[in-house]
């Protein structure tokens, strides 16, 4: 019930977003603006990128149709919710500053706890990836711009599409070209998954995500991102709260001191006081400034950079 809920809010925001004709001077200077924004895309909603034990992963597609030639750079985001629950339609939102920004951006969706335990969100994660690149032109989406992000739990997943070698096998349900991205935008995301199974910050969704699999430590830290830092990854930028009660702000540091230590470009944006996302007007204001400043020096007109090894 609550997902039909979030699904007819969606659908009313896209309406007032992408509806033409509607007169702007009724309209408050940001639901202008929205609707400015929804004019220049074009949307391709429930496109099917793998099918796993009958159930079919979806992923959304936005556009830019200003006219411009493309390929255009390209976000793509993994919603957040402890790997447990959220949906793609509910993150909605969240993806106008990065379409405001004139990106493309594809939104997806991965099995959640209650379908299948770890590491099947990973698994799909990464496919999702792979679908992209392999229909980047048929979307006119660039696939050396790609950049991955999300928040939270959706972090995680970035982190791990983007930095996890080829030789975990992660990948083997969907073969096909190498998984290749330019950047991640992690956003308070899971760095070391075994401090959330056990210990003082451990966390319920994380515990349910792995269910009763009798190797979970060896699995959690399989699925640890702090493991895989390593010379030849993407850049990445984080951004966390330094009072994050869900996930600690040491993780962050963590990531950010060993892609230091390797050479990796990387920046932290820590946010004072900043709890598990939810950032006053003024530091998420900060923190779009920041990526769009690393990702114009990392990112804009650059080749892609491989992620994985053989």
């Amino acid at each position: 019930m609550a997902s039909k809920h979030v699904r007819r809010l969606v659908t009313a925001f896209a309406v007032l977003v992408l509806a033409p004709g509607i007169a702007y001077g009724q309209l408050s200077e940001t639901a202008g603006w929205a609707i400015d924004v929804g004019q220049k895309f074009r949307s391709i909603p429930d496109v099917t990128y793998l099918t796993a034990n009958q159930w079919e992963g979806k992923l959304d597609i936005y556009v830019p149709r200003d006219g411009s030639a493309g390929p255009h750079p390209t976000f793509i985001y993994f919603h957040g919710g402890a790997h447990v629950f959220g949906s793609k339609e509910a993150s909605f939102l969240t993806l106008l500053p990065y379409l405001e920004m004139g990106w493309a951006v594809v939104n997806v969706e991965y099995r959640l706890a209650g379908a299948a335990h770890a590491p099947a969100a990973v698994e799909d994660c990464l496919c999702a990836v792979r679908w992209v690149i392999e229909h980047a032109d048929d979307h006119n989406l660039d696939a050396s711009r790609l950049v991955l992000t999300g928040a939270s739990a959706g972090s995680h997943l970035a982190l791990t599409s983007g930095m996890l070698p080829a030789s975990t096998g992660l990948d083997r349900q969907c073969p096909g070209a190498p998984i290749e991205v330019a950047a991640v935008v992690n956003w308070y995301g899971i760095t070391d998954v075994l401090e959330r199974l056990e210990g003082p910050h451990s966390r319920p969704g994380t515990v349910r995500w792995f269910g009763s699999n009798p190797n979970r430590q060896e699995l959690a830290q399989f699925l640890s991102p702090i493991r895989y830092v390593r010379e030849g990854l993407p850049p990445i930028i984080t951004i966390h709260g330094d009072q994050d009660p869900r996930i600690p702000h040491t993780q962050a540091v963590r990531l950010h001191e060993g892609l230091d230590q390797v050479g990796v470009p990387n920046q932290l944006v820590t946010i004072p006081g900043g709890g598990h996302g939810g950032f006053p007007p003024d530091e998420m204001r900060r923190s779009h400034e920041a990526i769009r400043a690393f990702l114009a020096q990392h990112v804009a007109g650059k080749s892609m950079m491989k992620t994985t090894v053989d």
